[in-house]
């Protein structure tokens, strides 16, 4: 694919597929990526390739797989270039993404990432590695210090393999060099995310020494960010269409829907790209635009793929196409955004309709085991907060207590039809060993409580909403998820 920028078509399979109306070496490296995986590049990377065409500068991507080195071997021979798949309900739209400057792994070019971390010609480093990865604790709102690859890298900091403690070794180089600070841009979906990162950077500085703690503070930038594309995981098939598509060989597509959102605070410490020149959003505050977010798409997501992985539907499609599963959507969508603040510009119920659009895309084959895992880190900002809020408020629950019921039902490993699984989960094992051999909800509930920092006591103390998810559980237990959905739905008719 090197030479392919000089052609006039990308091939006679279809000359319309859109190219990069910029020359990539005119643009040097001036932000670090790390988690070089399908959701960065349908996303931040496209982004920045809209910003690079249409306002120029030194911003192209330097991405860092945090795994594996396959997806960045496989970029790195294809000059960082790939395709990606826009996938609309009829038709399929190919274009070539051309931001991303050089791609590296972390654990075979480490010197590499921390000196790209530390030059000055780095401006921004962006993330999106999963919310497992930032070993927040979010009872403590603090770094998790007992998490054994924390305490590995506080005593080999220049060896860091944790997002905080690359992080960290950055700015300790940095400080050294008299660099100037950066930006640090998280795009995972957690709440607050720019002061979740501040945080866990701040807490390991603090750890490892109290004066880079303070440059931190002085110097570097931690934007909160809102990001949407929903972006399945990438199948072999996607290399043939890609092929058929644009007729050259690709080995990493990426392929997504055609809507995409980011809502970013302008906190930046030394530039940023035109984002905005893509269609990105700048505000003083991202939070309720997180919460929407969160709490409608992620949070739907999640009642999805709970209930349907276990009642053995394999995407969110199949489920936004379930009879049962397809109204109660809608009718948790209403609930959820009735506990939402107004906010300029945006009507629920309209984007409560996209969404339902958006999940069914037959475009998309968004699979609901994908979506599923890691919940632990997941169930907390997506539904257990809005539970608690509602409850507070003396609103209905219904819908909430149902996900967590599913959620919980998910947890025993194995579907309706009797195939078991994993729970991919940092407290899988954890889970797995509390709840072996509970065949009753009282019971299920009560041990899942007895493992660390899974069951908010806050909400898990409101004798109401326990004694709901306990009935709902129950009712999954005896009559399936499908049924107990359909009762949920009913109810949430009138």
């Amino acid at each position: 694919m090197a030479d392919l920028l000089d052609r006039r078509s990308l091939g006679s399979a279809d000359p319309e597929a859109e190219r990069p109306a910029y020359r990539p070496c005119d643009h040097g490296i001036g932000i670090v990526h790390l988690g070089l995986g399908a959701f960065h590049r349908a996303h931040q990377a496209v982004y920045t390739d809209t910003a690079l065409a249409r306002a120029g500068g030194d911003w192209r991507i330097a991405g860092v797989s945090m795994r594996s080195s396959d997806i960045a071997d496989a970029l790195s021979k294809q000059d960082g270039l790939y395709t990606l798949l826009v996938r609309g309900p009829s038709a399929v739209r190919p274009r070539l993404i051309a931001s991303l400057g050089e791609a590296l792994s972390l654990g075979r070019d480490r010197d590499r990432v921390l000196s790209r971390l530390a030059s000055a010609n780095t401006r921004i480093v962006s993330l999106t590695v999963t919310e497992k990865a930032y070993f927040f604790d979010a009872q403590r709102q603090s770094l998790d210090f007992e998490d054994p690859e924390v305490r590995a890298d506080l005593e080999a900091p220049e060896r860091p393999r944790t997002v905080p403690g690359l992080l960290v070794q950055a700015m300790r180089a940095r400080r050294r060099a008299g660099t100037k600070g950066l930006s640090v841009l998280c795009c995972d979906n957690l709440p607050d995310n720019g002061r979740v990162v501040r945080r866990v950077v701040l807490d390991f500085a603090e750890r490892a020494d109290s004066g880079l703690a303070d440059w931190i503070s002085n110097n570097v930038a931690f934007p909160s960010t809102m990001v949407d594309r929903i972006t399945p995981r990438s199948i072999p098939a996607d290399i043939d269409e890609a092929s058929a598509l644009t007729g050259l060989r690709d080995a990493v597509p990426v392929g997504c829907e055609a809507f995409s959102q980011w809502v970013i605070e302008d906190s930046f410490a030394h530039g940023r790209p035109a984002w905005e020149e893509a269609g990105a959003v700048f505000v003083d505050d991202v939070t309720p635009y997180e919460e929407m977010k969160l709490r409608m798409l992620n949070g739907s997501h999640s009642l999805l793929a709970y209930a349907g992985h276990v009642a053995g539907l394999a995407t969110i499609g199949e489920c936004v196409g379930n009879a049962v599963l397809g109204r109660l959507l809608p009718a948790h969508l209403r609930m959820v955004s009735d506990g939402l603040p107004l906010l300029t510009g945006v009507d629920y119920a309209d984007y409560a309709s996209q969404l339902v659009e958006r999940f069914g895309n037959p475009g998309i084959s968004h699979e609901t085991y994908q979506i599923a895992m890691d919940g632990s880190q997941k169930m907390p900002q997506r539904i257990f907060e809005p539970a608690m809020e509602a409850l507070e408020r003396d609103m209905p629950v219904d819908s909430l207590v149902f996900a967590t019921a599913a959620w919980m039902r998910y947890l025993l490993g194995v579907t309706e039809e009797n195939a078991r699984y994993d729970l991919r989960d940092p407290k899988g094992p954890s889970i797995s060993r509390a709840i072996a051999g509970q065949t009753d909800a009282r019971s299920i509930i009560e041990a899942l409580g007895s493992v660390e920092g899974l069951l908010p006591g806050r909400l898990f103390s409101h004798r109401m909403f326990v004694d709901a998810v306990a009935q709902t559980l129950d009712e999954i237990l005896a009559d399936g998820v499908l049924p107990t959905a359909k009762r949920v739905a009913d109810g949430l008719r009138h």
